[in-house]
């Protein structure tokens, strides 16, 4: 994203309020800077209004067989579609929008929160998030999972890697639980395909005073050193072919997720084509996140 860039093209489409996480998905498979629900917090009704953000307007053709594609997986027709409609969006009018609908989002240990937003509960890990024109707030049902599993496996000495690290949030989650304890304390690294993505991440990072964290361009590599605690938060097509790399980069716990319902048997069966058998699924809206226990723990090098 250029953030000297006048205005944005946004895509509105109306659909069945069922079918608004589908229409979401197809919105993310087609490079949307952000979404919105344009009647966020007010009373539900059959239809619901998702607004995705670009840097140009989509054709047509490409933006139904897209929605096609993902209604479909989430057992509807286009006929869920009800309306669709372009428009140009000035930034500051973007960036407004987002602080009237943000608000926190709570796991059982940690909150992720805007930086205006004051937060009571004291006892919580909080994570500040600052929106941005090309990324949401990461509080998406798949992050939740990956945070709730870094709540329940990950400790302090850990080393931590986070495959598609978008915001920055798992990295940052974890450096914030090193920050707690007086342990010796793991490396932390993370990396995106988008340098957009690296570069809020660093921004993010910074706004929790995480400073130390390796963000990089990239992806994981036969060359990326091993590490205790991986997390892939990406999808279903990128993780099943990166598998076997993942299982041989971690240690001890590795964290998948950014996986449909209807995904799961694709991902457990390879799992099981790698000989791994010690995992647990979580469920989370129409998402799974999946937990590998690495039970055969080899001596490997650490990441300097």
């Amino acid at each position: 994203m250029n953030n000297k860039q006048k205005k944005w093209y946004a895509i509105a489409v109306e659909a069945q309020t069922e079918a608004e996480e589908a229409v979401e998905f197809a919105l993310n498979e087609l490079d949307s800077l952000g979404n919105e629900i344009s009647d966020f917090g007010k009373p539900q009704t059959e239809a619901t209004t998702v607004i995705g953000y670009f840097n140009e307007k989509i054709d047509e053709r490409v933006l139904r067989k897209k929605l096609d594609e993902c209604l479909k997986i989430y057992d509807f027709s286009i006929d869920a579609v009800k309306s669709l409609k372009w428009s140009e969006i000035e930034n500051q009018d973007w960036i407004a929008e987002w602080k009237k609908h943000w608000k926190s989002t709570e796991t059982e240990k940690f909150i992720i929160a805007p930086p205006w937003e004051k937060i009571e509960n004291a006892e919580k890990i909080v994570i500040r998030i600052e929106p941005q024109m090309a990324f949401g707030t990461g509080t998406h049902e798949t992050t939740r999972l990956c945070l709730r599993a870094i709540e329940e496996n990950y400790s302090p000495e850990m080393s931590f890697f986070d495959l598609g690290t978008g915001t920055g949030i798992l990295a940052v989650g974890a450096a914030k639980i090193q920050g707690k304890s007086k342990k010796a304390k793991g490396k932390i690294a993370g990396c995106d395909t988008d340098d957009d993505a690296v570069k809020i991440a660093r921004e993010n990072a910074h706004l929790n005073g995480e400073n130390d964290i390796d963000f990089f361009v990239g992806s994981i590599s036969a060359e990326t050193p091993n590490f205790d605690f991986v997390c892939a938060n990406v999808t279903a097509d990128v993780i099943v072919p990166l598998l076997p790399l993942l299982i041989d980069k971690t240690r001890q716990i590795l964290v998948l997720s950014g996986i449909l319902v209807e995904q799961e048997n694709l991902v457990t069966e390879k799992l099981k084509e790698n000989n791994i058998e010690n995992f647990t699924v979580k469920i989370d809206g129409e998402w799974i996140g999946i937990t590998v226990k690495i039970s055969n723990l080899k001596s490997q090098i650490s990441y300097q």
